[in-house]
């Protein structure tokens, strides 16, 4: 008698274990756009001979499967179990209640006569919250995301006529292609910009979707002057810490090295400065009516140079700075401000090599040009030196 109630169990226990399927998503409360690792996971006893299961499209979310199925046996309460798994990632695509499935396995299985018999074996819905995205659109959730940015040149010291190709490559882990953010504008009135065909890649792993893009921009001044291409930020959602964080593609300084250091070969002076030119050579031809005084030693005469040379500069130098500070633009002030600085060095004059300092920061500081910048402040600090 008891060895038949043992037997009656064992038998219930294989029944109620037999052909079961069930959808297994992780605690938590995931936000629009984040990966939500499902597993549908079968146990089976019936002897399978063919099967197909297809996760079920739905405008709520989108999903691809990480990996192969999976199959293996399995002894569960002492009933040996076929089991099969398939790995999904499931990214929400709105804030709400969040349903996936029913999941229908679809088998042929071997009956007790040895006939083939058709069997469906369904995965119960499931349901779970999914909170906004913290941040601005696109929903970039990831659990790491990689920044590159190669550039093919200094940037700032380009050759007359180079172009700079500038790369940058975002990877993300844990998201899709079309979740990553769009290919930002590269612009201003002193740049000529192209741009290559935007890469976009997504290789699945069991861990989550490795996403990868590159953008290529081919950049090269309008006339050489130096300018600042600002910063970047790019917002996204940290899966791990559970915050907001930023990314950032970096501001770099642009222009040709020629034009900086006065050496172009194409450059031309502007008219007012043709007419300071003009009065600098007056003002060395007078100069050299008194260094022909006879009776002037060598010595005498390289001081007289000095002095002379000093003087213009004083008259020269700081009207220029005083002309570009006027004009409110900042690039003109730098500028200006480093062919005033190089004039007093060569001339022996006292220099720091900070007056440009806070003209610097203001240009090429992580928080970029402030639109109420003050050049006339600047032309203060330029204008200081101890």
């Amino acid at each position: 008698m008891v060895i038949r109630l043992a037997f009656l169990f064992c038998l219930v226990a294989g029944i109620a274990r037999a052909d079961s399927l069930r959808l297994i998503v992780p605690d938590g409360a995931p936000v629009v756009g984040e990966m939500i690792p499902v597993t549908v996971r079968g146990e089976y006893t019936s002897r399978i001979a063919l099967e197909s299961l297809t996760f079920p499209n739905a405008a709520d979310y989108d999903w691809i499967q990480l990996a192969r199925d999976q199959w293996r046996d399995e002894t569960i309460d002492g009933v040996s179990v076929r089991v099969f798994e398939r790995r999904i990632a499931v990214f929400p695509r709105h804030a709400g209640m969040l349903r996936l499935g029913p999941v229908v396995h679809r088998l042929t299985v071997i009956g007790a006569s040895g006939a083939r018999v058709p069997l469906d074996v369904t995965a119960p819905a499931v349901s779970f919250p999914v909170a906004p995205y913290p941040g601005p659109p696109p929903p970039l959730a990831a659990s790491a995301l990689v920044v590159k940015d190669e550039l093919s040149a200094a940037p700032g010291a380009l050759r007359d006529g180079e172009t700079l190709v500038r790369r940058v490559t975002l990877i993300a882990d844990g998201t899709l292609p079309h979740l990553m953010p769009v290919r930002p504008p590269m612009r201003a009135a002193w740049l000529i910009s192209f741009t290559s065909p935007e890469q976009r890649e997504m290789k699945p792993t069991p861990n989550g979707p490795v996403t990868t893009i590159v953008w290529e921009w081919h950049l090269r001044p309008k006339t050489g002057e130096p300018g600042v291409l600002p910063a970047v930020t790019i917002p996204w959602f940290d899966t791990e810490t559970r915050r907001l964080r930023t990314a950032e593609i970096p501001a770099i300084p642009f222009g040709y090295a020629s034009f900086r250091d006065d050496r172009s070969s194409e450059e031309r002076l502007p008219a007012g400065q043709v007419a300071l030119a003009v009065a600098a050579l007056a003002a060395g031809a007078v100069g050299g009516i008194a260094l022909a005084v006879a009776g002037l030693a060598a010595r005498r005469r390289a001081d007289l140079h000095r002095r002379v040379g000093r003087g213009l500069f004083a008259i020269r130098g700081r009207h220029a700075l005083r002309r570009a500070a006027a004009t409110g633009d900042a690039v003109a002030l730098r500028r200006a401000a480093e062919i005033y600085v190089d004039e007093r060095r060569a001339l022996g004059l006292p220099v720091t090599g900070h007056e440009t300092a806070q003209l610097d920061e203001a240009l090429y500081g992580r928080s970029g040009l402030a639109p109420d910048f003050d050049t006339n402040a600047a032309l203060a600090a330029l204008t200081r030196h101890r």
